[in-house]
C-alpha cells in the first residue's frame, strides 16, 4: 500500500467501511484518511448519482495525491427486498435496486475517481464485491439480483483496469471479497458453521491483500486471503 498521499473510503458508515477507515488511520501510512458516506460532508449516495462529480471535484481540490481508494458500499437486503430463493421471486424493482447500488454506483465512482489517481507511482482502487458474484463458482442458484449485480461489478472493474493500465501502468484496480463479516448486511444470513469475522479483522485482511498486490494483478478478483476468485 502506498505510504503517502490521501486514502479515501467510500461507504464509511457501514460496518466494514468504518473499520477500514479506522484501520487506515491506525496504520499511519497516509497523510490523511477521508471517510465518505451518506452522512459525511460531502456526502456520497448512490441514490443521488448526479452528486458524484461534485464529490470528485472536492477530492481533486484536497492537498496531497490520491493513492488509495476503497469502495465499501453495497446492497443485499432492506426492509423491502430480500435475496431471492428462486426465479419465481424475481422482482424488477429489486433488480433495479441491486444494480443501482452494486454496479451502477461503483461504475460511476470509477469514472469520476480513477482519473484523479496519479499518473506515476503505485495507487489502488479496490471495491468490495462478493464470492457469490463469481459466475463459474455458482452452484446453488438463488440470490439472483445480488449475484448478477456483483458479477456486473467484477466485469466493470476488469474493463476499467484494462483502460487505466494504459495511462497509469502502476495503478491497481481490483474487486475484493471480504468474507462473511458481522454486519447488518450479513446478519440475517449467518448460519452455524459459517466463518463469520468481526469488521476489524476483515478490514485488516482487506488492507493486507491490497498491500500485497502488484500492477500485474490489476483487474483481478481476490478473496480476503489474497487468493484469486474465478469470474
Amino acid at each position: 500500500m502506498s505510504e503517502a498521499g490521501l486514502a479515501v473510503v467510500f461507504g464509511a458508515s457501514g460496518g466494514i467501511g468504518a473499520a477500514l477507515a479506522e484501520a487506515l488511520i491506525g496504520q499511519g501510512r497516509h497523510g490523511r484518511v477521508i471517510a465518505l458516506s451518506r452522512a459525511s460532508d460531502p456526502a456520497i449516495d448512490f441514490d443521488q448519482l448526479s452528486g458524484l462529480s461534485e464529490v470528485a471535484a472536492w477530492l481533486a481540490d484536497q492537498p496531497g495525491e490520491l493513492r488509495t481508494v476503497i469502495d465499501a458500499t453495497g446492497f443485499l437486503h432492506d426492509e423491502t427486498f430480500q435475496p431471492e430463493r428462486s426465479l419465481r421471486d424475481l422482482d424488477a424493482d429489486h433488480l433495479h435496486r441491486a444494480f443501482a447500488i452494486n454496479a451502477v454506483g461503483p461504475a460511476l465512482l470509477m469514472k469520476h475517481v480513477l482519473p484523479l489517481l496519479p499518473r506515476a507511482g503505485r495507487s489502488v482502487f479496490a471495491t468490495l464485491s462478493a464470492r457469490v458474484g463469481s459466475i463459474s463458482d455458482n452452484r446453488l442458484g438463488g440470490w439472483h439480483a445480488y449475484r448478477a449485480s456483483k458479477a456486473a461489478l467484477n466485469q466493470l472493474v476488469r474493463g476499467a483496469a484494462i483502460e487505466f493500465a494504459r495511462k497509469r501502468p502502476e495503478a491497481i484496480c481490483v474487486a475484493l471479497h471480504p468474507g462473511t463479516v458481522e454486519t447488518g448486511l450479513s446478519a440475517p444470513f449467518s448460519k452455524s458453521g459459517l466463518a463469520v469475522r468481526p469488521p476489524a479483522e476483515a478490514a485488516d485482511d482487506i488492507l493486507a491483500v491490497i498491500a500485497s498486490l502488484d500492477p500485474a494483478q490489476t483487474g483481478g478478483f481476490f478473496d480476503h486471503k489474497g487468493q484469486p476468485i474465478p469470474f
